[in-house]
């Protein structure tokens, strides 16, 4: 590859955003000059795209400019407690020609509910749960900001809590400084968010340092540690040219360190209720994070156990309750029967239904292959629609799909998908 290209793609990752964002322009008018060849675009969607301001490899312009790569049709940022990256995530898409959606990751408080004392779609906390809100109007980015503001800071008081805990479970050689060694991995000072996967990919980098890369590093794991490591992940770390290492590490890490210093969130995790009357007032649409029993974990940073499948049929009866407005899925986590129940509650309860290919990692593909199956077209229309709703939301707040005006135009769920999934289209032309 052309070493200005390659500069350029590293770039999408500096930590100016205005040099991320001209090096994507100027990435463009390669492919527009014929330097670079142009990918095809397919009819793929991805809402559910993490990005620096929470944990990933890529910035919101590298999202994007791999989102293009890719061949998707859509891109949808999804951060957790931060909607810091999402103007230069907008910016990016038009830069690339995708359409894009925004929206936010909140961890949320059920205890006053049915489910309390249930370990929900948490793996790490029970009466405690996942929960999007998705195409949230631009008018309202700076609104969302303010609500996420104090759940960062608090969060950041627990961070420095772990961090001194997971000291006390390694070697002084390993031991990790909050701010020193944590706090730089982020963009916590743009605006961004802090979690256990900053704590474990700091130390995944110290420990790589200390130990190097392959058998003195998995024998200390091992041995010292106590780790179990699968052979797909030992084939991994064996491997001294893996580019990946530090995130498959981490991985490792994250699945088998996290209850050993995990400390349960309280004051940051606000109560269901309060989220969804937040979400209904600025226009967003409140959508449950079904994750369902693990088997083999996509992401190999979690263990097999179960979460939301024997009480199902409860979790729908309260979250409809509560004044949920969709379900998101990730068609490629689960197994097909789970996706026939869970897409028939849907049906049952009236919930719009949304995918979202959890994207946290390098190995992890935008292009979800499951979503090409006929019988999950329904999930493409609803990524159109998301993009039509964040369009007619942001001109008018009281012109997005759960508005009173549009569901008494359009009473009937299908109709009022089909109805905004031509506004997103409308908005290619």
């Amino acid at each position: 590859m052309d070493i200005q290209i390659q500069e350029l793609i590293e770039n999408l990752n500096h930590p100016d955003v205005s040099i991320r964002l001209e090096s994507l322009k100027r990435l463009m008018d390669k492919i527009k000059d014929g330097q670079l060849d142009k990918p095809v675009k397919k009819s793929d969607v991805n809402n559910h795209i993490h990005t620096t301001y929470s944990f990933s490899p890529y910035s919101p312009a590298k999202a994007i400019w791999m989102a293009f790569q890719a061949g998707l049709a859509t891109a949808g940022i999804m951060d957790h407690d931060s909607i810091s990256g999402a103007e230069e995530f907008i910016e990016a898409g038009k830069i690339a020609g995708i359409a894009t959606t925004i929206g936010v990751e909140l961890r949320v408080d059920f205890s006053h509910t049915l489910l309390s004392g249930k370990k929900i779609n948490n793996p790490d906390q029970n009466s405690v749960a996942y929960m999007a809100l998705h195409g949230i109007p631009h008018t309202q980015i700076n609104r969302v900001k303010e609500f996420c503001k104090p759940c960062t800071n608090w969060r950041n008081e627990r961070n420095r809590l772990m961090t001194t805990k997971i000291n006390d479970i390694l070697p002084p050689v390993l031991h990790l400084d909050f701010d020193r060694d944590i706090v730089p991995a982020s963009n916590f000072a743009d605006g961004g968010s802090i979690t256990e996967r900053h704590i474990l990919y700091a130390l995944s980098v110290k420990m790589i340092q200390t130990y190097g890369k392959g058998r003195p590093l998995l024998d200390f794991m091992k041995n010292l540690l106590k780790l179990n490591i699968n052979s797909k992940t030992e084939a991994f770390l064996l491997d001294l040219q893996n580019p990946y290492y530090a995130y498959d590490l981490l991985g490792l890490l994250k699945s088998e360190l996290v209850g050993s210093f995990y400390i349960d969130a309280a004051t940051e995790c606000p109560e269901v209720s309060e989220v969804i009357q937040f979400s209904d007032a600025i226009g967003a649409i409140s959508a449950y994070a079904y994750l369902g029993d693990v088997g083999d974990s996509v992401t190999g940073d979690k263990k097999a156990q179960k979460f939301e499948d024997d009480y199902i049929e409860t979790l729908f009866k309260v979250i409809k309750a509560l004044g949920f407005k969709a379900v998101t899925y990730m068609p490629s986590r689960n197994t097909m029967e789970q996706l026939d129940r869970l897409r028939k509650l849907c049906e049952q309860y009236d919930f719009f239904q949304i995918s979202g290919e959890d994207i946290n990692s390098p190995r992890q593909p935008f292009i979800c292959n499951a979503l090409r199956n006929e019988k999950f077209k329904n999930l493409i229309d609803a990524a159109w629609a998301l993009v039509g709703h964040e369009l007619a939301a942001t001109k008018h707040l009281d012109k997005g799909m759960f508005s009173k005006a549009s569901m008494a135009e359009y009473p009937d769920l299908e109709s009022r998908i089909n109805a905004f999934k031509h506004i997103g289209l409308e908005n290619l032309k």
